[in-house]
């Protein structure tokens, strides 16, 4: 199974394009900061990660202001360029 949730500030937001298919787009930086348990000890993550919004959900995505919070649902994918992953993103709220 290939899902990722994460609690998120939108920390960059690029300009709406379309996809060859048509299909609108809009890039996103995702910046995280948590505490998670590991190993039983207390560990604070901090992460900045390359996001995609394509589809109906470019809208909730727009109307999300920068630094705004929210939950975002998605999956991973490989980068268009081969370096790196990208979140897909699929649920926002």
């Amino acid at each position: 199974m290939n899902r990722l949730v994460l609690e998120a500030l939108v920390l960059e937001r690029g300009a709406m394009r379309y996809t060859p298919a048509g299909l609108p787009a809009l890039d996103l930086t995702l910046k995280s900061e948590s505490e998670v348990s590991q190993d039983g000890q207390a560990r604070k993550v901090s992460l900045e990660i390359r996001a995609v919004a394509i589809g109906a959900i470019t809208k909730p995505a727009l109307a999300l202001a920068l630094e705004a919070k929210a939950v975002f649902a998605g999956f991973l994918a490989p980068s268009r360029n081969g370096k790196g992953l990208v979140f897909h993103v699929t649920e926002i709220a």
